[in-house]
């Protein structure tokens, strides 16, 4: 159990908005690869990498492209944790394992709920069936099981409801990207930094 909650953001494109995630004290920074308004290319990519603390895990976010991309876009930015946020199968987190990079796998709640390394992989998040649209999914209404020890919450989170979603399921993290936006796509460093005083307000333990 960590001493207190691991932090992703996700959908940086700036160097504003890196710079006002590392001053928050976010623990990692997710760079979008797939298509999305939050994509970025791999020039920008390796920019914004190289600009962050050791201490603050870039991670390299892609969505149904193949190994060979996946291998070559992580490699050319620097990205030191590849998350896998589509239809990939295990034979995708077997491809890139001992790699060295750390291997996420991005997933919707479902009934069984998703175990951590079923397909291999280094953590668990969990996310809304459609991720980035800021819908919360209802783990409201439901005790949730622990998916294992190393999992992320994400899913419509904003600073106003981070903290009863950190009560409700006791997760090892959390991860944002549109409850952070001003408009969608565009970052706001303000509630960059309430998002992370909301969690660091929390008891800081998480799920097992």
């Amino acid at each position: 159990m960590p001493d207190q909650l691991f932090v992703k953001v996700c959908g940086l494109k700036t160097e504003r908005d890196v710079d006002a995630a590392v001053e928050a004290g976010v623990d990692a920074i997710g760079f979008m690869f797939a298509d999305s308004p939050r994509r970025v290319d791999v020039s920008t990519a390796i920019r914004l990498v190289r600009r962050l603390p050791p201490q603050v895990v870039p991670v390299g976010v892609f969505r149904n492209q193949s190994v060979t991309d996946v291998r070559s876009l992580a490699n050319l930015t620097g990205v030191r944790a590849v998350q896998l946020h589509g239809r990939e199968d295990r034979r995708h987190f077997t491809a890139l394992g001992g790699e060295g990079w750390t291997l996420i796998r991005g997933t919707h709640y479902r009934e069984p709920a998703p175990r951590c390394g079923q397909m291999g992989e280094d953590i668990l998040l969990l996310d809304a069936p459609t991720p980035g649209a800021g819908v919360p999914w209802n783990w409201t209404r439901k005790v949730l099981p622990p998916p294992g020890s190393t999992w992320i919450l994400a899913g419509g989170l904003t600073p106003d409801n981070v903290a009863d979603s950190i009560e409700a399921t006791r997760p090892w993290g959390v991860d944002v990207s549109s409850g952070i936006e001003s408009t969608r796509g565009v970052k706001d460093p303000h509630l960059i930094e309430e998002f992370v005083k909301a969690v660091r307000a929390t008891s800081g333990e998480g799920g097992t």
